[in-house]
């Protein structure tokens, strides 16, 4: 029989530190920082108005903070050139490259059962 793949935490064990991905998770899938990875990674190097322009939806005072962030967790290179005017371009760095498998494996995982999620959401929502 195989290991099971989620173990479980003790009882009364920390919620912070019951869940080993809970960290991985609130870094990599908070509501912008997926589509602005995704960018990066599709496009290369990208200005902050190419970004901007390419995410719909997403006012500039969020994109700034979600580059910040990802730039302080290390998902995220931003360089500054100093000329008239100032540039600053963005990049997806390795570690936010390393990233991509299990991006894959998320698309995967989508293609394959979110018919059937959805079939869940309609039924649960009938028998209310």
């Amino acid at each position: 029989m195989a290991a099971d793949p989620m173990p479980i935490a003790p009882a009364g064990a920390d919620p912070q530190l019951a869940c080993p991905i809970g960290p991985v998770v609130d870094i990599v899938f908070s509501r912008w920082t997926t589509p602005i990875l995704w960018v990066l990674h599709t496009y290369g190097v990208q200005r902050f108005v190419q970004i901007e322009r390419r995410i719909t939806g997403i006012t500039p005072k969020v994109l700034t903070q979600r580059l910040r962030r990802l730039e302080r967790d290390g998902l995220v290179v931003r360089t500054y050139h100093p000329e008239v005017p100032p540039r600053v371009e963005y990049e997806i760095s390795e570690l936010g490259r390393s990233l991509g498998p299990l991006f894959a494996h998320l698309a995967d995982w989508t293609t394959e059962n979110l018919p059937a999620v959805e079939r869940a959401r309609e039924a649960y929502d009938r028998a209310d």
